[in-house]
């Protein structure tokens, strides 16, 4: 399998994406880097980058396809559960903890070890009481981001 790395410069910051043979399989942002990607993007991937331009102008769905591999069970049970929470809502640990009968914390690691966290929207989930974590972090850069997202998908940006 070959690896490409690809960076796209964004209103959040530089996000990069990880692909294997045209198949995403990471995501990260990278906040204030300036990189640029070393290699001219095949039409698959220019197609998934064009897809997270137009996101960053209007929220939408992403047609990207989620792998068994990329997670255990229990991982992607959560993660489809992220997919159905349309743009521009939110939902609680809590709630979701509930829907899939499980707890809180088992759907924060879940979250936290999402392998593609701007396509698996786990910006969306809020802690009952404030905006919880993202990313694995509590405050900083990353939680400035899951503001800047969950504003941008409300269309106050």
């Amino acid at each position: 399998m070959s690896s490409i790395t690809h960076y796209l410069q964004t209103p959040v910051g530089c996000i990069s994406f990880a692909f294997e043979d045209d198949i995403l399989v990471k995501m990260a942002y990278l906040y204030d880097a300036k990189k640029k990607s070393r290699q001219k993007p095949s039409k698959t991937q220019s197609r998934f980058l064009k897809q997270i331009t137009e996101y960053f102008k209007q929220p939408q769905a992403f047609d990207v396809p989620l792998h068994a591999d990329m997670g255990t069970p229990f991982q992607l049970r959560v993660w489809q559960a992220l997919l159905d929470i349309p743009s521009g809502q939110t939902r609680t640990y809590g709630e979701l903890a509930k829907k899939l009968k499980t707890s809180a914390r088992a759907i924060g690691m879940a979250c936290r070890t999402n392998p593609l966290p701007l396509i698996v929207p786990c910006h969306r989930v809020v802690s009952a009481n404030g905006i919880g974590g993202f990313c694995g972090k509590l405050d900083g850069k990353p939680i400035s981001v899951k503001e800047w997202l969950l504003t941008h998908e409300a269309g106050l940006h």
